[in-house]
């Protein structure tokens, strides 16, 4: 599947099916925080995640109860791999820098940082 960048309303929408694993609009509106969208819009907004392949839906009547295609994992992976393509060159040297620099990391981070890389090094040798 080719997966598509989600708008910031539209991972909103994804976020709350993912934890919910299946939900008609009204049950994604109550996980919304305040002030809350009103119903068309989130309707529209699943709509358009259905068009673009994210959700699938049951039709239960004049109910439908809409559920995630594409899972969490694999949207983290393709935003990460996107992060790591447009920002960092495809370089794990240039993300860890970058996040060591602009967290301001102290020794205790970097030694936990430093001993979680040994122990994934060790583990594939």
């Amino acid at each position: 599947m080719n997966i598509k960048e989600l708008t910031k309303a539209e991972e909103q929408v994804m976020q709350i099916l993912w934890q919910l694993n299946e939900a008609i609009v009204k049950d994604i509106i109550a996980q919304m925080t305040d002030p809350k969208p009103a119903y068309n819009t989130v309707s529209t907004v699943v709509r358009v995640l259905e068009g673009k392949g994210f959700i699938d839906h049951k039709a239960y009547g004049n109910s439908h109860v809409y559920f995630p295609v594409v899972s969490e994992a694999e949207y983290k992976k393709f935003t990460f791999d996107k992060m790591m393509s447009g920002y960092f060159d495809n370089s794990y040297k240039s993300l860890v820098s970058f996040i060591a620099d602009e967290k301001k990391l102290g020794l205790k981070e970097l030694d936990e940082l430093s001993t979680l890389l040994e122990n994934l090094k060790n583990k594939r040798s």
